[in-house]
């Protein structure tokens, strides 16, 4: 294809392992349930002998919002580093039979590709457990500058923040995108994430054109626990700042004004997994598709839907027909 992509998702190339579990098996591998823990491989590995019934799919924040994005229907391209190992195929067929481009070379040497255990309760919440593996050595010389100077916008996961050897890939990315006039996204990715390396994502936030985040995590950048105050800090640093609130949907800070945006209903909440990162595809598709604040917070109302209607962080059903029945 001769087109440039119109969406640019920078993040780790992660594969999921899903696991259906009670509330006391996530409170005795010592964890915090509903958030994000960086583990080492061997912990990663003793983890997983302990879980049945395990599902595997191809994931990542970025990865997971470049999938959704393509599959509206918009040209994505996905920068993330897996190595030539198992995972590492699997992550890279499949993201490539979604649509996306993936043209990062596989690594040869160093750690195995990143995986996430992801731990889902009965109410749906999710505790994720991170092994970054080959994607945490993602370099500067992987963002190819030429094509984030071609795309709308160009979309950061917060997990690449706060990370000494992702530091100067996160500044190429941000330093190419504002040289070439097109937009920077990210995402703040995880409440305890937040909390340990708010102080990176505070450094670049005043470079950021749109920013992502659910209530929890906006309270925490912003230092407060009012989620009203969180908006207006935030938005007085970023253009256009979107939130989601769970079953309250979410609110839109653009131009001077605030938009409430209800979600979509669901019969059943599955699992939770990936709600953030495809209400960040359903709202950049519907910026490079040239929509108002309010529908394209609607689009990612209904990406959000079904991501958490099933396991798994991946649209299961296609989301454009889907969408095109919705605002039918």
């Amino acid at each position: 294809m001769s087109a440039a992509p119109r969406v640019v998702t920078v993040g780790h190339a992660i594969v999921d392992i899903l696991a259906t579990v009670p509330d006391d098996l996530v409170a005795g591998f010592g964890l915090t349930k509903g958030t994000m823990t960086l583990v080492e491989e061997d912990r990663s590995e003793a983890m997983y002998s302990t879980l049945t019934g395990t599902i595997a799919v191809s994931g990542g924040s970025a990865a997971n919002t470049a999938v959704g994005v393509a599959e509206m229907g918009a040209r994505t391209s996905f920068v993330g580093k897996v190595r030539d190992d198992e995972l590492g195929r699997i992550f890279a067929d499949d993201i490539r039979a979604a649509g996306v481009d993936f043209d990062v070379p596989f690594g040869d040497e160093g750690p195995g590709t990143g995986r996430c255990i992801v731990l889902v309760t009965s109410d749906a919440e999710k505790t994720m457990c991170t092994t970054l593996g080959i994607g945490d050595l993602l370099a500067s010389s992987d963002i190819d500058v030429g094509v984030v100077a071609g795309a709308d916008v160009v979309y950061l996961e917060g997990y690449l923040c706060g990370l000494p050897s992702t530091a100067a890939t996160v500044e190429r990315t941000i330093s190419s995108a504002e040289a070439a006039g097109t937009l920077v996204s990210l995402s703040l990715s995880d409440p305890f994430w937040v909390e340990l390396h708010g102080d990176a994502m505070d450094a670049v936030l005043d470079r950021v054109d749109l920013l992502f985040g659910n209530e929890q995590e906006a309270c925490g950048m912003a230092g407060t626990d009012d989620f009203e105050k969180a908006l207006g800090i935030l938005s007085r640093r970023c253009a256009t700042v979107a939130l989601t609130r769970g079953a309250a949907g979410s609110v839109v800070a653009a131009s001077g004004r605030v938009t409430e945006v209800p979600a979509e209903a669901v019969a059943r909440v599955i699992d939770t997994t990936g709600a953030g990162d495809l209400f960040a595809a359903g709202y950049l598709y519907g910026l490079v598709s040239g929509h108002d604040a309010a529908l394209c917070a609607r689009l990612g109302a209904i990406a959000a839907a079904e991501a958490i209607s099933h396991m798994g962080a991946r649209p299961q059903i296609p989301l454009a027909p889907l969408i095109a029945r919705r605002l039918a």
